[in-house]
């Protein structure tokens, strides 16, 4: 018999009971129902008439160790009829053991063409309701618990380095031209992990001291040549201003009068294939560098200049070092070179840094490009409008190596000072409470890189809407 785990984050149970207790009932369940592997997500309806009577415990389990329900709090969902109809909302937690394929129902929302219709734009609950569903332990950041990543982390990426560069020059030249692709692949992922962690310093997700924070957060991101106070800055600006087609920092997509006739010629299959490459592998040191594809400036504005419009008074100094940690890493490269060669620094050291950034792109672009997002002029954003905006991805295995920073990033958007630790948890909890408002494409990465590049053009209104400041993606 097939075995699976399950864990089932939230359900909705409404019940019609009568006055007196165990006679018959009928009771209907939704639950969304999320595999270990945390790469399928199935949403179950069950109803079940006859003598039911629920048990409502908490933080306790029955004796078969099935089934653990917590109460909610009542008020988010009110009774719909006084006395009679009862709609509570509960936290419910299933392991199923030995259960088999058959006779499973099942309607996943966040497969196939459901997950293309566009997300509403009026959210009826606010910031503070999210923040009621989630258990209280998911805000704490532990300094232990977060260097015990970074150090495994670093660990790994030692036996990475140890491997490639103790065996590899001595492989035969052809298993050595494979054998360096798969090193690049693995030291990448897993400096991407590092990477992510020095973000949630920038985030203060890393532990409860500010100082600690930027300092691990600087040491990681200036080795992955990152500056790291001046990304910090604009990506809180990014933050405050998610998909504010006037005040967002990064991935402001164009109207369609300001499409670029270079956009028209390059629309193709080969066209579009040289756009994503030239977006993955230049678009980040392009966007430190000269600001492209973000907020436009009265003047030029870059992530090394501390005059730079993108920073305040106040952050300069550190944009300043910033560029001393980057200056830093530059001097050790050279001396690297000088002994080692500039090759074997490029091979161990210069393709999987590359690797990075090429995976940081990828999974903010698909995070931010999406046919189901709207983007918002000033008449119509907000705050939690804006952070509703994005969509999680699902990378397999590698949403682990990554933290999960790539299937929490609307919790991110949401409340970013929770550490990825507890970022699948708190994500799971309010899943329910966003209902609609929450997306998770499942879509192949590949797959779902074409499908944006080519249905992802530009941004209209649509004409006939009451919401004449939301804007949608369209294709040419």
């Amino acid at each position: 018999m097939q075995t699976n785990l399950h864990r089932v984050s939230e359900v909705a149970v409404t019940a019609e009971h009568s006055v007196n207790d165990g006679i018959e009932a009928k009771t209907s369940v939704k639950r969304f129902r999320e595999h270990d592997s945390d790469s399928d997500l199935e949403h179950d309806e069950l109803a079940a008439v006859g003598t039911a009577a629920f048990s409502v415990l908490t933080n306790t389990t029955n004796e078969s160790g099935i089934w653990q329900i917590h109460q909610a709090d009542p008020r988010r969902v009110p009774p719909t009829e006084e006395n009679s109809n009862i709609t509570c909302l509960y936290r419910l937690i299933i392991s199923i053991n030995n259960m088999g394929a058959g006779g499973r129902m099942s309607n996943d929302p966040f497969d196939g063409k459901k997950i293309l219709e566009r997300v509403p734009v009026d959210p009826p609950f606010s910031l503070s309701d999210l923040k009621k569903a989630i258990p209280a332990h998911c805000f704490k950041r532990s300094v232990i618990r977060s260097s015990y990543y970074v150090v495994h982390d670093l660990i790994v990426a030692y036996v990475f380095y140890f491997l490639a560069n103790t065996y590899i020059p001595f492989l035969p030249a052809p298993l050595a031209y494979l054998a360096w692709p798969v090193y690049w692949f693995c030291q990448a992922s897993i400096l991407t992990g590092l990477w992510v962690i020095g973000h949630e310093c920038g985030h203060h997700a890393f532990s409860e001291y500010q100082l600690i924070d930027d300092i691990v957060g600087f040491i990681l991101h200036s080795a992955l040549m990152t500056p790291y106070f001046s990304w910090k800055y604009s990506h809180r600006n990014h933050h405050a201003n998610t998909n504010s087609l006037d005040n967002d920092e990064v991935y402001i997509p164009k109207r369609k009068s300001k499409v670029r006739w270079y956009s028209k010629l390059l629309n193709n299959p080969p066209g579009r294939l040289f756009t994503l490459v030239f977006r993955f592998t230049l678009g980040f040191p392009l966007y430190l560098l000269t600001n492209i594809s973000g907020k436009k400036y009265g003047r030029f504005a870059n992530h090394f200049d501390p005059m730079s419009p993108i920073f305040t008074e106040r952050e300069r100094i550190q944009v300043l070092l910033s560029d001393l940690g980057l200056l830093a890493v530059f001097y050790a490269i050279k001396i690297a070179v000088t002994t080692k060669g500039a090759a074997w620094v490029a091979c161990i050291y210069g393709v999987p840094v590359v690797g990075v950034h090429v995976f940081f792109v990828i999974i903010t672009y698909l995070h931010h490009t999406h046919l189901s997002l709207p983007h918002y002029d000033s008449s119509e954003w907000n705050w939690i409008r804006g952070a509703l905006s994005t969509i999680d991805r699902d990378f397999g295995f590698l949403n682990r190596v990554f933290h999960d920073v790539t299937h929490t990033h609307v919790l991110h958007h949401l409340i970013s000072y929770i550490p990825h630790y507890h970022a699948k948890e708190a994500r799971d909890v309010i899943i329910p409470v966003l209902g609609e408002y929450y997306k998770i494409d499942r879509t192949p990465i590949f797959k779902a890189m074409w499908r944006e590049a080519k249905e992802c053009i530009y941004i209209e209104p649509d004409e006939d809407n009451k919401h004449t400041g939301v804007f949608w993606y369209h294709k040419m």
